[in-house]
């Protein structure tokens, strides 16, 4: 399955010219799993990370670049499940607009103790991610 954001590009988002700074795209990749954890998985990272004192940071990002987008422009985020691990999975988005695929990037996020050691997914995360996935097939 793939679950679908849009985020409209902003001026914070912008160089000089009014073209998206290519950081900026790490904030809004993270946005987009931040809210797939939150509106699909039913366990938001304020749950992880406040109440349960754990952690999904992200530990690999590969990120090509296609086409410019530019202040004003709606970028469609598509998800994907790629991969799930032990105490990782991995994430496929590809950002476009106007019919045009602009960046497209691999995240993957582990799974951490309030010590900061990787752990086991919880098996109420395990398991709404591999349905989600599962969707896909």
């Amino acid at each position: 399955m793939i679950w679908h954001r849009e985020i409209p590009v902003e001026f914070n988002h912008c160089d000089p010219a009014g073209i998206v700074f290519y950081p900026r795209y790490f904030e809004m990749t993270n946005s987009v799993i931040e809210n797939f954890f939150a509106e699909v998985l039913a366990y938001p990272y304020a749950r992880i990370t406040m109440d349960e004192r754990h952690g999904v940071p992200t530990v690999r990002i590969e990120a090509d670049f296609q086409a410019p987008s530019r202040l004003g422009e709606r970028l469609d985020f598509a998800l994907e499940v790629a991969r799930i691990g032990g105490a990782s999975t991995t994430f496929a988005l590809t950002a476009s607009a106007s019919g045009t695929t602009r960046m497209t990037a691999r995240l993957t996020l582990v799974w951490v103790t309030p010590e900061g050691r990787a752990a086991a997914w919880p098996e109420e995360i395990r398991t709404r991610l591999e349905a989600f996935r599962e969707k896909t097939a």
